[in-house]
């Protein structure tokens, strides 16, 4: 077996409006974190870069054009959490995912739910009474902290 893995690019963006901060909550049926909080983002196209991901998949989820993004963080999960088909975990062997977390501020539009789920306006005090991605809570003020500084590069 090769020590090497696949990962799928995917893309997290958060956007803030003043002390509030965008997020979208998952079907209940949704493959991945069904029912949970987490932000705006999703794949990355082929031969598409990273950015003009990110900016497509807010559009796409939120309907707003949001003119600058900053790269906070590079996430690396070891392997996807989906199930397989036939509902067994994934082997070792699945591919993981490197997801390339943006901050941004929303444009005064807006915004517009896509397939993506709920749209909310959180205020940033009450992260901890939603139900979302057990990281959450604790990476997004570390990620908001600098916006516009280094990334954070972490593994999952």
């Amino acid at each position: 077996m090769d020590d090497r893995y696949t990962v799928y690019p995917r893309t997290l963006v958060f956007l803030i409006r003043g002390d509030e901060v965008l997020l979208v909550r998952r079907p209940a049926d949704a493959p991945l974190f069904p029912g949970l909080f987490n932000g705006v983002g999703g794949h990355v196209e082929r031969g598409e870069d990273i950015l003009s991901a990110a900016l497509r998949e807010v559009q796409e989820e939120t309907g707003l054009r949001v003119e600058t993004l900053h790269l906070r963080a590079v996430l690396s999960i070891a392997h996807a959490q989906r199930a397989r088909e036939d509902g067994q975990p994934p082997g070792d062997d699945a591919p993981g995912a490197l997801v390339f977390v943006f901050v941004g501020h929303a444009p005064a539009d807006a915004v517009t739910a896509g397939e993506a789920g709920e749209l909310v306006w959180v205020p940033l005090e009450r992260l901890r009474e939603l139900p979302t991605l057990p990281d959450l809570p604790d990476l997004l003020p570390r990620l908001l902290e600098h916006h516009d500084a280094t990334p954070l590069f972490l593994s999952i």
